[in-house]
């Protein structure tokens, strides 16, 4: 208990703790991202600034004559090595000429990505394109940006473009790491990716940015999940650096560090809660314990317990002892009800046998009274012997289960003194499995059933009726069906039938046969009836298999 609490105060506490401390550790990192693409987005902007300023210096040199402008141009190539070339072009958007150290355009350019008039024309200022590859060089394609601007009035010249190698910031870019897996690219403000570190595992398809989100984001920082991204856009540009970083790099890290820290200051709090808990357990918990765990034991298996006392303080051995007297005395109590059970249900059983037979012996008898009225006198007397062989079997000295091959032969003796009063309406057939003749059953089980059929199927039929009676085994059962093609009842006249009390003459054999069964064997045996109108009843009986002298009502 002790324990307990402590873990969960501990817990609350760690809980509480770390989630406080990574909201910290994400500010941090939120922070640490916005510096790095800070850093990168002024590198980048100088370097724009930076192409201001070349483009200035060719603006000059393109108004001096040709010898000083080519003077001028070639010590600003050698000056700036990494301007890859200057060129100009035409009204027309026709290269004019191009200054490159030690390299002369082709003579026939397919197509030139550095120059683009329909943008040049709607433009009235300097634009700069977005990096690409030279084409106007045979066998030469470095990384370019192209910076174009319009030039005053007058000259052959209209435009002037300055072709900058894109090696340097994008040495920058892919050198700038956030964490062990961060990066940053360069978009524009229409979403376009201009510069990724990763640009081949874009274009393969393994890896892909959600370019439509992140271009509708404001310049700042935000957290996706897993994802920390950071939106500067450079200064004097429609260019945005993007920086992406990972919180399980720049935060989880951090947070798990701290979380065994944590587990090892709450090991060593709960390692002080156990020593007192045990101590507080070996004086009041286990034997409290101990109790519990003997009455739900107890709860279990009432019949075989056997209660061992506990030790403990004065208050626990009391209540031990208390205990100890009150399972003695119930299992007293309940070998006596069980007791007084079985007798109930063996009084309730010749209670329903002594109402079964009365009720056929009513039967019969008016069968014969019938016979005499009409002068039967011969047939009578085979129907009183068949009588006489009836209750011979139905007495069996006494015996409630009988020989599965006396019940068929009480039930044919039935079926005859029966077929005698209806004058042949009807015919009747038995299948019997032979394996089942030696089992027992219940006595007077198919009679009643068979009179029901006889006299609430067959009487009102107007053709000729038949009972076929069928006993067969079904795993570790005995199944007896009694089948007749009569008028057939609703589901309401098979639930009134099984639910008559005896003050009720209708059905009251078909209800005792099926409370015999059950009060005998069990609930999951008894009656299944199934009927329908104008077709026929089935009446289906199910008993477990019994040999002789091997079963007692349960």
């Amino acid at each position: 208990m002790v324990v307990g609490v402590v873990a969960i105060i501990l817990c609350c506490c760690i809980f509480l703790f770390l989630d406080r401390y990574r909201s910290a550790m994400v500010q941090s990192a939120r922070t640490s991202s916005a510096q790095a693409v800070s850093q990168v987005s002024n590198t980048v902007g100088n370097y724009l600034r930076d192409m201001d300023q070349a483009m200035s210096l060719v603006e000059q040199s393109m108004l001096e004559h040709e010898a000083d402008r080519d003077e001028l141009l070639a010590a600003f190539l050698e000056f700036r090595p990494d301007v890859v070339a200057v060129t100009s072009y035409s009204a027309e958007g026709e290269l004019l000429d191009c200054w490159s150290p030690g390299r002369q355009p082709k003579e026939e350019i397919y197509q030139n990505l550095s120059f683009d008039l329909g943008k040049a024309l709607n433009s009235q200022t300097a634009y700069m394109t977005a990096p690409h590859v030279e084409t106007i060089f045979e066998s030469y394609y470095p990384w370019v940006v192209t910076m174009t601007a319009p030039l005053a009035q007058g000259g052959e010249a209209a435009w002037v473009s300055l072709d900058l190698s894109f090696s340097s910031i994008s040495s920058y870019i892919n050198n700038v790491s956030i964490g062990q897996r961060g990066y940053c690219f360069l978009i524009d403000r229409d979403g376009n990716i201009i510069y990724h570190p990763q640009q081949q595992l874009l274009y393969a398809g393994l890896k892909s940015e959600n370019m439509e989100a992140l271009s509708a984001l404001k310049d700042g920082t935000y957290v996706d999940n897993t994802v920390i991204y950071c939106l500067t856009s450079v200064a004097g540009s429609d260019w945005r650096i993007v920086g992406v970083s990972y919180v399980d790099e720049l935060v989880n890290r951090n947070v798990r560090d701290m979380i065994r820290l944590s587990c090892l200051l709450a090991v060593v709090v709960l390692a002080a809660a156990l020593l007192t808990s045990w101590l507080l357990s070996r004086l009041l918990d286990r034997p409290l314990r101990g109790l519990a765990s003997a009455m739900e034991n107890f709860e279990d298996d009432a019949d075989h317990f056997t209660y061992r006392p506990v030790g403990g303080t004065r208050e626990v051995r009391e209540l031990s002892d208390s205990f100890g007297h009150m399972v003695l005395r119930i299992q007293q109590l309940m070998t006596t009800v069980r007791e007084e059970e079985v007798n109930l249900r063996k009084t309730e059983l010749k209670a329903l046998q002594a109402q079964i037979n009365p009720h056929f012996l009513y039967n019969t008898l008016d069968s014969i009274a019938w016979m005499c009225e009409q002068g039967r006198n011969a047939d009578a007397v085979k129907m009183v012997h068949a009588l006489a062989r009836l209750f011979r079997i139905s007495i069996s000295k006494g015996h409630e289960l009988i020989p599965i091959s006396k019940e068929i032969e009480h039930a044919e003796s039935y079926l005859q003194i029966q077929k005698y009063r209806y004058k042949n309406q009807f015919t009747y057939q038995f299948d019997v499995d032979p394996a089942c003749l030696d089992y027992y059953c219940n006595k007077i089980t198919l009679q009643p059933i068979i009179e029901n059929a006889i006299n609430h199927g067959l009487d009102l039929l107007v053709d000729e009726g038949s009972i076929l009676v069928q006993v067969r085994q079904d795993g570790e059962d005995i199944v007896f069906s009694v089948q007749d093609n009569g008028v057939g009842m609703s589901p309401e006249q098979i639930d009134s039938i099984l639910q008559h009390g005896p003050k009720d003459r209708t059905g009251i054999g078909i209800k005792n046969v099926n409370d015999r069964l059950k009060i005998y064997f069990g609930k999951q045996y008894g009656l299944h009836i199934t009927s329908e109108l104008d077709v026929g009843t089935c009446v289906e009986i199910r008993m477990p298999k019994i040999q002789e002298g091997t079963y007692e009502a349960k």
